[in-house]
């Protein structure tokens, strides 16, 4: 057995871990799951337990890696499931193209986006990661395979589509790619002093830009409630770059990780977060217009540090995720003064726009807000606080993510997923075995 855990390193789990190297080989190795079934995992980036199995099965996927094919006329991309965004970044940026939606990390799998339908600073523009992919090929429970898509099997591809990997493994996928000028965003920065503030502003920028995030000081109270650093910007075109990034306007060469020591649980609390967070606000520029940015450091600035979860040492940590619609400003700001009141030592809260949802049955993006934040494990009674707030989503229409989730209390699940049972059936009929299963599904009770 080999122990294994999701990012925030809680909570682990003991499982036989089996590494295919061959799309072939992923499909039939669910063939050799026991009574406690068996579940896909890709780079390890889900938060708690979603591709995690206690006792029963792990298939790491990520030896099926590879692009098969690129039409460079249409940015059409065939992939195989467990090809990394950041080798398909290194492939497709020096031809011209981007992907649809990138989450906050590079080292995902293509597989792992899809079962996640991973979202990203354009959901209010370009939708969920799904709505980019053309066709994709999953193992059956059976070691065979099956070709979905939207048109021709519209159920089954939905219900693959942030169904967390339990309708089966992503063998290969297509994906339509977006067409860019250049490697550099143009990026407006406004250091933005409270919550009502911010608001306004994202809103007001969903019509002007394609990429838009705020970052958010978890431990400002008062007045200062909600005070952020709100980005926004889309990618440059190649007349608008410097000379010495004209030359090459579609050079992708992103910097090799800095490896970063395990550190002591305790090292990231209020004194440390409130300094850090002092020093992010105040190092920001008030009003900054059309700053050229690289595609690691708009979109994946933390992956400059390898292994940037042990910063929180042994104990771990928990993300959390909530969606709440546009409305529900009042419950936002409940769920901002809670975290602020309790003294969240979170320096890694964003908030971001979302628009409408996609036909996936449990993709998690719908049209509103999304706040999301890290926790230290193991100290002031997290998992309280975050059921508490999980209420007050719920009771306003919202939704946690599921790709992030290791606390929610199952009973609220249907109330935010009331697509639940039409899901289970399409993941009844696609696996009636129940083959396919993980700790996340059996915690929550998603498959019944």
């Amino acid at each position: 057995m080999t122990r294994v855990s999701g990012w925030g390193r809680t909570p682990w789990a003991s499982a036989e871990v089996v590494r295919p190297g061959s799309a072939d080989a992923l499909a039939k190795a669910v063939t050799g799951a026991g009574d406690r079934g068996a579940i896909t995992r890709g780079l390890g980036r889900s938060y708690g337990d979603a591709a995690q199995r206690s006792g029963g099965l792990v298939v790491d996927a990520t030896e099926v890696a590879g692009i098969l094919d690129l039409d460079p006329t249409t940015g059409v991309v065939r992939v195989l499931g467990g090809t990394s965004l950041d080798d398909l970044l290194r492939h497709i940026v020096p031809k011209g193209w981007f992907v649809g939606t990138t989450p906050g990390t590079r080292f995902v799998t293509v597989g792992g986006m899809i079962a996640s339908d991973v979202h990203g600073k354009n959901h209010h523009a370009d939708g969920a990661f799904g709505q980019h992919v053309r066709s994709m090929v999953v193992g059956t429970p059976d070691g065979g395979r099956r070709t979905l898509t939207p048109a021709g099997t519209p159920e089954e591809f939905w219900a693959t589509c942030g169904g967390m990997g339990l309708t089966g493994p992503v063998l290969e996928a297509t994906l339509a790619l977006r067409p860019i000028g250049s490697s550099r965003l143009a990026v407006d920065t406004d250091r933005v002093e409270d919550l009502d503030h911010l608001l306004a502003r994202l809103q007001a920028g969903q019509a002007k830009h394609r990429y838009s995030v705020a970052w958010i000081d978890l431990l400002a109270k008062g007045a200062a409630l909600g005070r952020s650093v709100l980005s926004q910007g889309d990618f440059a075109p190649a007349d608008a770059l410097a000379p010495r990034h004209a030359a090459d306007p579609l050079a992708y060469d992103p910097r090799p990780p800095v490896p970063v020591p395990p550190g002591p649980s305790g090292l990231l609390n209020r004194t440390s977060v409130r300094a850090f967070n002092e020093l992010w606000f105040r190092k920001a520029p008030r009003r900054r217009r059309g700053e050229l940015q690289s595609i690691p450091a708009f979109f994946h600035p933390l992956d400059m540090l390898a292994g940037w979860n042990r910063l929180y040492g042994a104990r771990g940590f928990v993300q959390w995720q909530c969606q709440l619609p546009f409305g529900a400003e009042d419950q936002l700001r409940t769920c901002i003064e809670s975290l602020a009141d309790e003294g969240t030592t979170s320096f890694l809260a964003v908030l971001k726009t979302l628009g409408d949802a996609d036909p996936g049955p449990l993709s998690f993006p719908d049209r509103g807000w999304t706040l999301a934040l890290d926790v230290p494990a193991g100290g002031t009674d997290v998992a309280g606080l975050l059921r508490r707030l999980d209420r007050v989503v719920v009771d306003a229409g919202g939704r946690a993510y599921l790709a992030k989730d290791s606390h929610l209390d199952p009973a609220l699940v249907p109330a935010m997923y009331p697509r639940l049972d039409e899901w289970r059936d399409v993941r009844d009929r696609m696996d009636p075995d129940h083959r396919f299963r993980s700790d996340l599904a059996e915690r929550l009770r998603l498959t019944g």
